[in-house]
């Protein structure tokens, strides 16, 4: 399985992205996709998520508000609109797959990872 992740990129605080990631490979069935973040010298920290089977979304109280998780199920991809950016929200953007019941926020329930995807916001 190959998660796919696209859309960091340098913007200015108050500026607004949009991640992607698309899956690909294996014969799994999704339960949910999630985004997480890795900041330098923090651990990996949980953003939002969605369950792949009736959209309920999940988000950190640092999300709400300013971030908005959606799904495609027929490409298989989610995405991450990010508004209102802080330069707080700086770090490497990973996807995430769950093939299992769990919890959304914890990081150790997720099967599958994308390889990251940078976010920079500049003062």
């Amino acid at each position: 399985v190959q998660l796919q992740a696209s859309g960091g990129g340098l913007v200015q605080a108050g500026g607004s992205l949009r991640l992607s990631c698309a899956a690909s490979g294996g014969t799994f069935s999704t339960y949910g996709k999630g985004w997480f973040r890795q900041a330098p010298g923090k651990e990996r920290e949980f953003v939002a998520a969605v369950a792949w089977s009736g959209g309920v979304t999940f988000y950190a109280d640092s999300a709400k508000g300013r971030f908005t998780i959606s799904r495609d199920n027929a490409k298989n991809t989610v995405f991450l609109q990010m508004n209102s950016l802080k330069p707080e929200d700086t770090a490497v953007y990973y996807c995430a797959l769950k093939i299992r019941a769990g919890s959304y926020y914890s990081r150790l329930e997720y099967d599958y990872w994308g390889q990251g995807t940078l976010v920079t916001v500049s003062s």
